[in-house]
């Protein structure tokens, strides 16, 4: 989700569109307005057809967004922090701080959001009773609301990690063995063989020219990945768990003035000495971060006239840890504030620096360790 642009804040929370929500909302738009309306209702001009398609795609993900907001609201009466919910073309995402750390409080939250999903959809449904004596359009609009709503809250309730059923299937399996990564494993591998399933289902169709299919099996390829994913962050954390940052950071750090121009930040330090993140420093006093990272979004052509300055990452947004700090913390930190490393400091005095990286390294070791 590099490309998504923020439309406000909901209980504190940042609301984000993604560049492919576009994509998903012009093909529902155009599936209602040139398809399930017209069955319907034969006698809609078009422009009743497409204002109707078009209204009633939105309040899908209007619902949609209330489904995430549900599992945000549960995380944060949790004491978890929820940074964004970002809107993108298979539904939505909550951006929460850290995982669960009890299997009761996974259950809360995977299950509120299918609760909340059959709530808007029982509640769409019995409006469209009333209101379609009323206003046929509106009365066609809420019908439509409260079937794909039910089927939401159904689809998500399938025991596909790491969808919220998924989810709910982990916490009891955490809850009956006291294993995490044994409960990720279990629920992993049943939401692998649910994505194949629908791959299946997907190939099946394509072959009978019904080219939904297509979207089956797109949709069962995301969740395998998805689950895959899911299994290999608990790995990586488990991993990481105990790990201090003294014994991540790398010492071997360059200090550079905050005056320096791009141009010779790369001649110098970075093609000479291959580096890649340096400590900014002016008179001894730690002014900021540069990394490879923050050259690459300067055009080349600027290089000789950009300093360092004007692209680093300054002190007071600085993520900094301690040297006790713990491993998997660390790794939560650099992932769901999308930054690429962080100092270790002991008071104000830097001791390291901690990269993706050397994290990456320190796994890796491990793995080749049979650790």
């Amino acid at each position: 989700m590099k490309h998504a642009w923020r439309v406000g804040r909901l209980a504190g929370i940042e609301i984000r569109i993604d560049s492919s929500w576009f994509v998903i909302l012009i093909l529902f738009t155009w599936s209602l307005a040139s398809s399930y309306f017209p069955e319907r209702f034969p006698d809609w001009p078009p422009l009743q057809l497409w204002l109707t398609g078009l209204v009633t795609s939105l309040l899908i993900f209007t619902s949609v967004l209330i489904h995430e907001l549900s599992h945000s609201l549960v995380a944060i009466a949790q004491g978890e922090k929820v940074k964004s919910i970002t809107l993108f073309i298979l539904g939505g995402v909550a951006q929460i701080s850290e995982e669960p750390k009890k299997p009761v409080q996974e259950f809360l939250m995977a299950l509120v959001g299918p609760l909340t999903s059959f709530a808007i959809g029982l509640a769409a449904l019995v409006s469209s009773f009333f209101l379609k004596g009323i206003n046929e359009t509106i009365g066609a609009v809420f019908s439509y609301l409260g079937m794909i709503n039910i089927i939401l809250a159904v689809f998500n309730l399938l025991p596909g990690f790491p969808m919220d059923g998924g989810r709910v299937l982990r916490s009891v399996i955490w809850q009956v063995t006291g294993d995490l990564r044994k409960a990720t494993k279990i629920a992993s591998r049943v939401g692998q063989g649910f994505a194949f399933f629908l791959i299946f289902a997907g190939i099946l169709q394509i072959f009978r020219e019904d080219l939904s299919g297509f979207w089956l099996v797109f949709v069962g390829w995301f969740l395998h990945s998805a689950a895959v994913r899911g299994y290999q962050q608990v790995m990586v954390e488990s991993l990481l768990k105990g790990v201090n940052a003294e014994e991540l950071m790398t010492k071997n750090f360059h200090m550079v003035p905050s005056t320096l121009l791009v141009q010779d930040l790369v001649d110098e330090y970075i093609l000479q000495q291959k580096g890649r993140v340096f400590l900014v420093q002016d008179d001894g006093v730690l002014e900021g971060i540069v990394c490879l990272e923050d050259v690459k979004t300067v055009p080349r052509a600027k290089w000789p006239q950009t300093r360092v300055a004007e692209i680093m990452t300054p002190r007071d947004k600085l993520e900094a840890v301690s040297l006790d700090s713990d491993g998997s913390a660390i790794l939560n930190s650099l992932t769901t504030k999308d930054i690429h490393q962080v100092p270790v400091m002991a008071g104000d005095r830097v001791e390291g620096i901690i990269c993706r990286t050397d994290i990456l390294r320190f796994i890796q070791r491990r793995k080749d360790l049979g650790a």
